[in-house]
């Protein structure tokens, strides 16, 4: 949308122009679910005076019954106007802050971890963090079998690539949601694709994860189809990933860049790339989240497990893209292992923390592992230091729950309800008795 509304005065103003007739408050549970309830347009007054109130005992991972009230406060600058709406009494979006009755910050909001991440960074001397994500979805035939509509590979671009008008569809989408779409392509999986849009600051970009999530998901339900960004929906196919670019900005300058390094990397670049490596393993639970997270990051199917950097080797967790003169503003750092299934706010809330923990404790960058880490032995791995991440969810989760840097960066009440929900999927999910061992075992033992 054009005419990016700054306060509320300009949101009433463009309800006015495009006859909206509902406006949706937009925010997120614990675990990265978009969560909504629509407010008459007429009501908006009251809305940005007092915020609308709800019962967060009903929300995964927020209060219990005994202290549910919450309030949400809709984010002016985050109105935008549904695509898929009717043209006449159309449907509008906000983002919300959620508050207690006391109007302070509500601890567990996802959105407000982010932003406590944003104030630490700015007190450190930088002002921007910005993150570039590559969503990757498949696009299924319907929701209960992955059905692949194509056997298309990446870039391909024929009648192989069944999904391409979707693809553009969900492109225009985006852009009339305010995001800069740079391009969109077939990835490597059948029916997998992914659409790049332009990075922001941390706090857009998480808000424009939840949108493009919704985005892909209504424009394909509009074509008959069902898009999943389950991070490993088919056996023997690589998975979904969201491989995510992460730069500092101090005073309008890349804060990564240094012109006389051989690498293209200052000290501060260094030490937030040794940040993420030296914490990987305790944040997995966080950037992959779900159990079967854990079926994507294996070895072999382009997904990275081994804790190294590199310049050109997609095999290791972190990726300096190389340098190109005159582009000093693009230096950054790619993350490879987390999943679009994750949780933005957190994820985007504890990279930048692990980062800021490596700048302020002098992190030392190991050197670039140039090799295909996959084709190491476990013996010439451990020679090396390359640890790997979890193999689960339930080895994830208890090294989160030990982690002072997820406390930090969750704060107690969140982490320990995300434990608590999170240890309860993996005991749910390892007492399955599941279709592989019955065929392998229940003929022969």
């Amino acid at each position: 949308m054009a005419d990016t509304p700054r306060t509320p005065e300009d949101v009433k103003r463009l309800v006015a122009e495009h006859d909206i007739r509902f406006v949706r408050m937009w925010f997120t549970d614990i675990l990265g679910q978009l969560k909504s309830f629509s407010v008459n347009a007429s009501e908006l007054d009251d809305a940005f005076e007092g915020g609308m109130g709800f019962d967060g005992s009903s929300i995964t991972g927020f209060n219990a019954v005994e202290e549910s009230d919450m309030i949400a406060v809709p984010d002016a600058s985050t109105f935008a106007i549904l695509p898929w709406s009717p043209a006449e009494e159309g449907v509008a979006r906000m983002f919300c802050d959620v508050q207690t009755p006391e109007r302070t910050p509500y601890e567990g909001d996802p959105r407000y971890i982010l932003r406590r991440a944003v104030q630490r960074m700015e007190s450190m001397g930088f002002d921007h963090f910005n993150v570039g994500p590559e969503l990757e979805y498949f696009l299924f035939k319907d929701a209960k079998d992955p059905v692949p509509l194509d056997e298309g590979g990446y870039f391909d671009l024929t009648a192989l690539d069944a999904g391409s008008d979707v693809r553009r569809d969900t492109a225009l989408a985006l852009e009339q949601l305010g995001m800069k779409v740079e391009y969109s392509h077939h990835e490597g999986g059948p029916s997998q694709h992914e659409i790049d849009i332009r990075y922001a600051d941390a706090l857009k970009m998480a808000d424009d994860c939840m949108t493009y999530r919704l985005t892909v998901k209504e424009i394909a339900m509009q074509h008959g189809w069902h898009a999943t960004f389950m991070p490993k929906p088919m056996t023997g196919e690589n998975g979904s990933g969201m491989h995510t670019h992460l730069s500092l900005f101090r005073d309008g300058r890349n804060a990564f860049f240094d012109p006389d390094d051989r690498f293209f990397l200052s000290d501060v670049g260094k030490a937030f790339i040794a940040g993420q490596l030296r914490h990987a393993r305790e944040m997995s639970a966080v950037f992959a989240q779900w159990v079967n997270s854990y079926k994507r990051l294996a070895p072999g199917y382009e997904a990275p497990v081994y804790v190294a950097w590199s310049r050109r080797n997609r095999s290791a967790l972190v990726r300096v893209p190389l340098y190109h003169p005159g582009k000093e503003q693009a230096t950054r750092m790619e993350l490879r292992c987390p999943d679009p299934a994750c949780n933005p706010y957190l994820v985007f809330a504890l990279l930048l923390h692990a980062g800021l923990d490596g700048i302020e404790r002098g992190y030392e960058l190991p050197e670039p592992m140039e090799r295909n880490l996959y084709h190491l032995s476990p013996d010439d791995r451990r020679r090396l230091g390359i640890e790997q991440l979890p193999e689960t969810l339930g080895e994830a989760v208890e090294l989160a729950a030990e982690s002072e840097l997820v406390l930090r960066a969750l704060g107690e009440h969140t982490l320990d309800r995300f434990v608590e929900i999170k240890r309860e999927e993996w005991e749910d999910y390892r007492v399955q008795v599941t279709r592989w061992e019955l065929d392998r075992y229940l003929p022969v033992l």
